[in-house]
């Protein structure tokens, strides 16, 4: 059930300073429908109140573990024309996936995690951080069950370029079971794409409409005219905004946001203040980072930090020059013995031939030594580890590799730190549905519609691939068609060129600084992390933290690596332990530490042990630290 309901209590004085300085006012009203009741609050735009009972909840969307466990999507009834709930089904279903594993031998639901019946509602609008051209998402889950005694607000962004629904699995999971709000934020990414063929994007609640209507959550300065294909903009890569560099900021509004909320929802116990309400901020991967950003922020409004597997930038080796480099040598590297063996990637018959190749272009462009693949490999896999790559996390990087998802990030972070718009990217990169040819196309009907629930926010994926101009050149080897683009790319990371100034430009102003002094913060990460590696990320993180004298509190966890979901294939599952199990355990004891019942957790270098193949996972296996 879904209602326009504007939240009309005005801020309170309190709240008013912090919350008109962080943003500002969009155009009122919700697209399609009446606005009843009084106006909106000026600081959030859009809004939108939805119930989910009775077989709709908050944390699974009524699927409960086994239709999460599903292979199948929930199907839309018109996939042209689906229902804002379907939407929201179909996306709370992708999102779990992308994030837990929930394969039957994995332990969710029995070991760890839950998957409870948690009914409630939700309240989603837009935000806008100062400066920013387009909004952000926040969303507030209220379970019915909230509790006014120990009234809490468990605040998380999206890891990856996810929806806003991202981080389900890390707070919801969590937080709404124990009567907690949870407020989210795509943080300034996510899947409103906006197709410019069809000049249609996505709106408030999912559905496709038309830019000319007004209402959506993104619509890109798109070029006029044109004839021919065109493409889809993505709001990580086109916004114009590099949203990485407000990450903190994205948060603290969700925060607030989820004040509002709460006097909405509960007004018998209003009014909801950072003072008299608990605010603990978790993430992983780059929602990890967002929340150690948000801890930097001034003011006594958050109490404490659980980051997983962060990517935070600290002013050493940033993501994106270890995502080119990479993308580049770690092809030809994964060929050397002494990694052997690998885990198995997907198409992994496909690998050597194609890494083969790899190692080929980059002894052509003077990139490795060696007369042969094998001196090639060795050559390539020096460099990473002079980096900072262990040889544990390179061999998890196997599926970064199998995925091509250096490429994916590389060529949406370039496009985000130099704030370019559609058709703007410095190495012709794009985005389009993509004909059997890989060629670029009009997106269908049906395509569009299930975009906001099924994309990850960074293309391939949903009907949405990557146009690379530079492979239709005429000197590509087509053994290895992506290496001109993927040169590119790295030159924008170590080049002189304009481009590459304006890029490191934007990834300079991401960089974090350390936490508020005497804010609890827990960092969790695998050690053996094949996107995130914690020897460039979180390892120089902590060390910063602590020099500056804040008290960060780090498990380094093995052997663990970056994707929980993928543990449903066999030879990783056989390899790797979960790391959610160890965010919720932090969790619980930041908990503990802010109700005076325990202590803020030790330092831990985990070492615990994978589940057999064919076999469960028991809870002694993962060793948790006491």
């Amino acid at each position: 059930m879904t209602t326009n309901h504007p939240i009309a209590r005005a801020p309170r004085p309190a709240l008013a300073a912090a919350l008109l300085s962080g943003l500002v006012l969009a155009a009122t009203g919700c697209a399609g429908l009446a606005p009843t009741g009084p106006a909106p609050v000026p600081d959030f735009d859009r809004l939108q109140v939805t119930t989910h009972r009775d077989g709709d909840d908050l944390l699974t969307a009524g699927l409960g573990l086994a239709g999460l466990q599903s292979m199948a999507p929930p199907a839309f009834a018109d996939p042209a024309a689906p229902t804002p709930g379907e939407l929201r089904r179909r996306a709370i279903w992708n999102k779990w996936r992308g994030i837990a594993d929930l394969s039957p031998t994995g332990g969710y639901g029995s070991v760890y995690g839950s998957v409870a019946d948690v009914p409630g509602r939700e309240f989603t609008a837009l935000a806008r951080v100062d400066g920013a051209r387009h909004p952000h998402r926040v969303l507030v889950q209220v379970p019915d069950a909230f509790d006014r005694d120990r009234r809490c607000v468990v605040v998380t962004a999206s890891s990856g370029s996810r929806g806003v629904h991202g981080a389900i699995a890390v707070a919801g999971a969590w937080g709404l079971p124990k009567g907690c709000a949870v407020a989210y934020t795509d943080k300034g990414a996510g899947s409103d794409y906006f197709d410019l063929d069809a000049g249609q994007g996505v709106a408030v609640d999912g559905r496709i409409a038309s830019a000319a209507d007004g209402g959506l959550a993104f619509a890109p300065d798109a070029p006029a005219g044109g004839a021919g294909v065109r493409g889809v903009a993505v709001k990580h890569a086109h916004s114009g905004d590099n949203p990485e560099a407000d990450w903190g900021r994205h948060v603290r509004q969700a925060a607030q946001f989820a004040l509002h909320a709460l006097d909405e929802a509960v007004p018998q116990a209003a009014p909801y203040t950072f003072d008299n309400t608990r605010v603990i901020a978790v993430g992983i991967s780059n929602g990890g980072g967002a929340v150690l950003r948000a801890a930097e922020l001034e003011g006594d409004w958050l109490d404490a930090v659980v980051a997983g597997e962060p990517s935070i930038h600290t002013g050493g080796t940033s993501l994106y020059d270890y995502a080119t480099q990479a993308a580049l040598l770690m092809p030809c590297a994964l060929l050397d013995a002494s990694l052997a063996p690998l885990p198995q990637p997907p198409l992994a018959a496909q690998s050597v031939p194609q890494w083969t190749a790899r190692c080929s272009s980059l002894k052509a462009a003077g990139l490795v030594d060696g007369d042969d693949t094998s001196a090639q490999a060795a050559s390539a896999l020096a460099q990473l580890r002079e980096t900072g790559w262990t040889d544990d996390a390179l061999r998890a990087g196997a599926l970064s590799v199998g995925f091509d998802l250096w490429r994916a990030v590389a060529v949406t972070y370039a496009s985000a730190y130099g704030r370019y718009g559609v058709g703007a990217h410095p190495c012709g990169y794009g985005f389009a549905a993509l004909d059997e040819r890989m060629a670029p196309r009009v997106a269908t009907a049906q395509e569009r519609a299930a975009w906001w629930a099924d994309g990850s926010g960074i293309p391939p994926g949903a009907g949405v691939g990557i146009v690379d101009d530079l492979m239709a050149g005429p000197d590509v080897n087509a053994a290895d068609p992506t290496f001109p683009g993927l040169m590119c790319l790295r030159q924008l990371a170590t080049g002189g060129s304009d481009a590459a100034l304006r890029v490191r430009s934007g990834i300079d102003a991401m960089r974090a600084a350390p936490p508020r002094e005497g804010l609890p913060v827990v960092v969790v990460h695998g050690r053996d992390d094949g996107l995130i590696p914690m020897a460039l990320s979180s390892a120089p993180y902590v060390a910063m933290a602590r020099e500056a004298g804040r008290d960060v509190r780090f498990w380094q966890v093995g052997p663990a690596q970056h994707f929980d979901a993928f543990l449903a294939l066999p030879d990783y599952g056989a390899r790797y332990v979960p790391l959610l199990p160890y965010v919720y355990a932090a969790l619980d004891r930041i908990e503990a530490h802010l109700d005076g019942t325990g202590a803020l957790p030790r330092d831990a270098v985990i070492n615990a042990t994978p589940r057999e193949a064919g076999r469960p996972l028991e809870a002694s296996q993962l060793a948790m630290p006491r």
